[in-house]
């Protein structure tokens, strides 16, 4: 199976960590990252995504990103708007897209303790890519 990768360059020493654990999980599982697109932030991850989404050969795409908590309530305004054009655009092209974007609210100490979390967004699109193949089958 062949995935896609966004993930934001913005808290780039978290986000790129995060690419490695992804792609490692993706090449344990048996699936190949067809792309992987670097955007500047979270707020331009679905306008990557939905461009990893008209690739026909590509049947799933991981997102990554870190959204940390500032002085002000931006950082809710970027995720809660961010994950809702992902999930929009999964169902627009019925494949599926994970949210592999930790925050809001959280420290730079607790987003890199969820570095590893990752490798769960990868799980995600892969099983999904499964489950929705099992379903055409019938």
């Amino acid at each position: 199976m062949k995935i896609g990768i966004v993930v934001s360059e913005y808290n780039y020493d978290i986000t790129m960590n995060m690419l490695l654990r992804a792609e490692e999980e993706a090449k344990f599982l048996g699936a190949d990252v067809h792309k992987v697109l670097k955007v500047p932030g979270t707020f331009d991850i679905p306008l990557g995504v939905k461009k990893l989404l008209e690739i026909k050969e590509i049947e799933g795409v991981v997102t990554l990103g870190a959204v940390i908590k500032g002085e002000t309530d931006h950082d809710e305004v970027i995720m809660n708007n961010a994950a809702r054009k992902i999930e929009d655009l999964s169902v627009e092209f019925s494949k599926p897209v994970s949210l592999g974007i930790s925050g809001p609210g959280e420290t730079r100490l607790q987003a890199q303790a969820r570095i590893e979390s990752a490798k769960d967004a990868v799980q995600s699109v892969v099983k999904m890519i499964k489950r929705l193949s099992d379903i055409k089958k019938q």
